[in-house]
């Protein structure tokens, strides 16, 4: 991995951060699909060049992509979720900037371990996307049965859809409908809620226990 790559790679994590204390619509593509891609590109990037995998390379993958699937869980579950305007809303609290902190001690860790096994690849560069990859998806594997369990749709996409929200709103009565195509004032009307966040007061629904502490 080149160092244009890793800046791109710090640049991205720099992002998420910054949108998930914030507090963002949450959107199923970029919820869902997003990490599913980083982790793709992530595995292809590994095998880019005819590099070969030893043994203690794929151990050391392996028990990486365990422990960043891991605290992804815990970024899922300690994730506000809110309905705001119908859609969903999803802040991290601050304290969940631990995560953050623990996310990079375990790829440092791994890092150390890997160049101890003469893991060359793991631990290599190479390697953090399909860390950064693995680590969302294992978010969104806990924000989606949150999602299905308040029966709030994600948030509309720029073409009006909301991702994924027959499935999510299932048995949540009339008011959702996954063939509903929204308009452009009401997706502009969203949209101005995004930008003034003090003006509404979002009704939170399904809280997890954590975030109540």
């Amino acid at each position: 991995m080149s160092a244009l790559e890793v800046l791109a790679v710090i640049g991205i994590i720099g992002y998420i951060i910054v949108r998930q204390v914030q507090g963002e619509p949450l959107r199923g593509k970029r919820a869902v699909l997003l990490p599913v891609i980083l982790t793709v590109v992530g595995f292809l990037n590994l095998r880019s060049g005819g590099t070969h995998l030893t043994g203690a390379d794929i151990a050391c993958l392996v028990i990486g992509a365990a422990g960043s699937a891991a605290i992804g869980l815990a970024f899922g579950a300690v994730t506000r979720l809110r309905d705001r305007g119908g859609y969903l809303w999803a802040q991290l609290p601050l304290w969940g900037l631990w995560l953050w902190a623990a996310l990079i001690a375990w790829r440092v860790l791994m890092t150390v371990v890997a160049t101890g096994m003469h893991a060359h690849v793991a631990a290599s560069t190479a390697t953090l996307l399909v860390s950064l990859g693995i680590n969302r998806v294992a978010q969104a594997a806990v924000i989606v049965p949150r999602a299905m369990a308040m029966g709030v749709p994600f948030a509309p996409e720029k073409d009006g859809r909301s991702f994924m929200s027959g499935t999510i709103t299932r048995g949540a009565g009339p008011r959702y409908n996954a063939s509903d195509r929204y308009d452009s004032g009401d997706q502009r009307r969203f949209d101005a809620s995004d930008r003034h966040n003090g003006d509404a007061r979002p009704r939170e629904a399904g809280r997890h226990s954590w975030d109540q502490r």
